[in-house]
């Protein structure tokens, strides 16, 4: 009798455990959904106030056009081409705010005020939410890679979660810029 309760009790506990680790996993799942709606928000964002810098007339007519086509590519790209779509526009970004004077140049427009410090804004965020996104993918797959995971199926059909790779780095001097006018209080 002892043995039966025993083995009872026994199977109680790993289906407790199972249980535990399926909802962990799917609270993961559901954690990088989150993530990733964030990380798509903050690139949309991104790449509509760059294409509405690229057409306010500011920047020289290479530069905006650089900057309109990037930031155009990067919100039409379909999933597999967002990574590259993204970096390029990171990259465009970096070339045309590679000096003081275009973002001056914003800046000092009308209404440059507020494009300078929302694309600020936008190019800051971009980085953090992706370093969220990765890191619940990252999670996600710690506990996918136990076997007893794999074994059982506990992820059921969720895809195998993919990291989001990109070249974020914002372009210094715009980051710099709109840093040192918040101090200033301009």
């Amino acid at each position: 009798m002892t043995t039966a309760i025993w083995i009872a009790v026994a199977l109680l506990l790993i289906g407790v455990y199972l249980s535990w680790t399926a909802g962990r996993l799917d609270r993961l799942h559901a954690r990088i959904d989150a993530a990733r709606a964030a990380l798509d928000a903050q690139l949309l964002r991104r790449a509509s106030i760059a294409q509405e810098v690229a057409t306010a007339g500011v920047l020289d007519p290479a530069a905006a056009m650089v900057l309109y086509q990037a930031a155009h590519a990067a919100r039409l790209a379909e999933d597999e081409q967002r990574e590259v779509a993204e970096s390029e526009l990171s990259q465009a970004l970096r070339a045309v705010f590679e000096e003081g004077a275009q973002v001056r140049a914003v800046h000092e427009a009308p209404g440059g005020q507020a494009t300078t410090e929302e694309l600020a804004a936008a190019v800051r965020r971009v980085p953090m939410a992706r370093r969220f996104h990765n890191d619940a993918v990252r999670a996600a797959r710690a506990v996918r890679r136990h076997r007893t995971v794999r074994w059982l199926r506990l992820a059921g059909h969720a895809p195998f979660p993919l990291a989001f790779e990109m070249d974020d780095e914002p372009p210094p001097a715009l980051v710099d810029f709109a840093a040192e006018h918040r101090r200033a209080g301009h």
